[in-house]
């Protein structure tokens, strides 16, 4: 081989040999089928990690929440997937998860509040597995779309006052986060969904699962993303949801995605999201001091 053809071809390969991070270093890894539970449930999880940091520096911890109305849908979905590597990407520490879903079956019995025990037992995991993952646990953050949305609001809204803490597993742990994002999540659950979770007749129970209900100054930093032409969920329900929190004095944004319908991930046609959910996250949960439990 002359010279020529030994920069031309030899000389690139060995450049991206030796420009290859370390196995495990400088990418995004991903532990599957985590049994967050700690017991033999068969709902799991999976988690992304951001590319190896400092030793002792902490990142954020993020629980992502999928939607399905209650009865479909899986942590792995293309939603659920785009989420966790867009934000691993950026240093967060991402739990995405399976929770109790409704049998079709209408005398079967319903799933609440054990679908919310799910997402706050989520939350307890990454707190107590904190020094394994290097998880900053005074900034942990919960996102979720449609009832994975809802799920979200309702974690972020309820505290141990409200009744709705499991009991455990990881019960020494807080399910309290720091930030949520919404993404076209239900505020005012229609009569045919309602169902799924509670008797409509039992009106303390109704009041309980509607997210308007709990909302007080106390709760977190909130992000609404909504579709302007949302057929699933009205964008009323976003408005609403914003006219609470502002009237509680809550730290909250609401954005209107234009002619954006029901169920999008982080990259819509209309537009991208990813810079506006991330300049959020960081806000409160990079660049905020700790918040007491």
């Amino acid at each position: 081989m002359n010279l020529h053809s030994f920069i031309l071809f030899v000389v690139p390969v060995l450049i991206a040999m030796t420009s290859q991070p370390a196995r495990g270093e400088g990418r995004i890894q991903v532990e599957k089928d985590i049994s967050y539970h700690g017991g033999d449930r068969a709902e799991q999880a999976d988690l992304y990690l951001p590319p190896a940091g400092k030793p002792g520096e902490l990142r954020p911890g993020i629980v992502i929440i999928h939607g399905g109305g209650w009865m479909i849908g899986r942590r792995n979905g293309r939603h659920e997937v785009n989420i966790g590597m867009t934000l691993a990407e950026h240093g967060y520490v991402c739990l995405s998860i399976d929770y109790l879903l409704q049998p079709q079956a209408t005398d079967a019995p319903r799933i609440w509040p054990r679908n919310l025990h799910d997402c706050k037992t989520a939350v307890r995991w990454l707190r107590a597995h904190a020094a394994k993952y290097q998880i900053d646990v005074d900034h942990i953050g919960v996102i979720g779309g449609s009832a994975g949305g809802y799920l979200a609001s309702m974690v972020g809204l309820t505290g141990p006052e409200s009744a709705l803490d499991p009991q455990g597993p990881y019960g020494d742990q807080s399910c309290r986060v720091q930030a949520v994002v919404d993404l076209y999540g239900s505020m005012v659950i229609a009569p045919h969904r309602i169902r799924i979770l509670v008797d409509p007749s039992n009106l303390d129970a109704v009041k309980q699962v509607t997210p308007l209900s709990h909302v007080d100054s106390g709760d977190p930093p909130v992000l609404i993303l909504h579709g302007a032409a949302d057929t699933t969920v009205p964008l009323q329900d976003a408005e609403m949801f914003a006219a609470a929190l502002q009237e509680a004095r809550v730290v909250h944004e609401l954005v209107i995605i234009p002619d954006a319908g029901h169920s999008f991930g982080l990259q819509p046609e209309q537009q991208d999201l990813r810079p506006l959910v991330l300049e959020f996250l960081d806000k409160f949960l990079k660049h905020a001091g700790p918040r007491a439990e």
